[in-house]
């Protein structure tokens, strides 16, 4: 089946022929449950390949993620609950119907007036008659900070929000001294909330400064590992082990790397 160029409805084929009889025995073999992993890692690369301003990569790995989406699809046809082309259809429809400022009769001058029409359809949509119906709505399966930050914002719809960021910095403030309190008290169980508290606290603050949480600790880790490869190799280098050495040791290079790799994007 090698052709030049292949079009969406070839692809279809495609996964549909290696989910038949005389298909591949791995693809045949895949549930919902047994991709789940897998879509997750795929929805990540995108964004790292977003992160590092790769179209190339960019273009594979959408490709990766519309792979999870048509085999997730043939295998929902398989047991005759829906197609790809339902699929198409109820997110084109969903699309026209939120979009009333486009399509309909609706009007939106600025981006937030879209969000403010987006959410009046979705809460009609769902049938949700409180905001807190709303909030449960939010998956409980995604990462606890672009949860959080999610459950503010809805939150903070009607009202329930700091006026400003100051004391939203307050609140961090004290859920700083209620973990140390609570951690001193050895009462790991009020440890564990009072962590909780403070880590909710911080997310608030970014949702303030427009900063997703998720993406900044994304960051942070990635300068942390660049800045610890710094620390390894420069310790290889005089001939020592990072178990040979003291933290003060580290610590040197570490103050290094912070100056090698100062200004550079994570």
């Amino acid at each position: 089946m090698q052709k030049k160029r292949y079009s969406l409805e070839d692809f279809i084929e495609i996964m549909k022929t290696l989910r038949g009889p005389n298909g591949c025995p791995w693809d045949r073999e895949q549930s919902h449950e047994s991709l789940k992993k897998s879509f997750i890692e795929e929805t990540y690369e995108v964004l790292e390949a977003i992160d590092l301003k790769r179209p190339d990569k960019l273009c594979e790995e959408l490709g990766d993620v519309l792979l999870q989406v048509v085999f997730h699809a043939i295998i929902a046809e398989e047991e005759g609950h829906f197609t790809i082309h339902d699929v198409i259809d109820g997110v084109s429809k969903k699309m026209v119907h939120r979009h009333e400022h486009v399509f309909g009769k609706g009007h939106a001058e600025t981006a937030d007036d879209v969000i403010d029409l987006w959410d009046k359809v979705k809460k009609k949509e769902k049938g949700a008659g409180t905001q807190t119906e709303i909030l449960k709505d939010i998956p409980s399966i995604l990462p606890a900070l672009i949860r959080s930050y999610k459950v503010q914002e809805k939150a903070a719809k009607v009202g329930f929000d700091w006026d400003d960021v100051k004391d939203a910095w307050k609140k961090v403030e004290e859920e700083k001294d209620e973990l140390q309190q609570a951690y001193e008290s050895m009462d790991m169980q009020k440890t564990e909330e009072e962590l909780g508290d403070l880590l909710f606290a911080i997310v608030n603050v970014s949702r303030f400064l427009k900063i997703e949480p998720e993406l900044a600790l994304t960051k942070t880790i990635n300068k942390f590992i660049k800045r610890f490869e710094y620390i390894e190799t420069k310790s290889s280098e005089n001939g020592k082990q990072l178990t040979d050495m003291t933290l003060e040791e580290m610590d040197v290079l570490w103050d290094e790397a912070k100056v090698i790799f100062k200004g550079e994007r994570e």
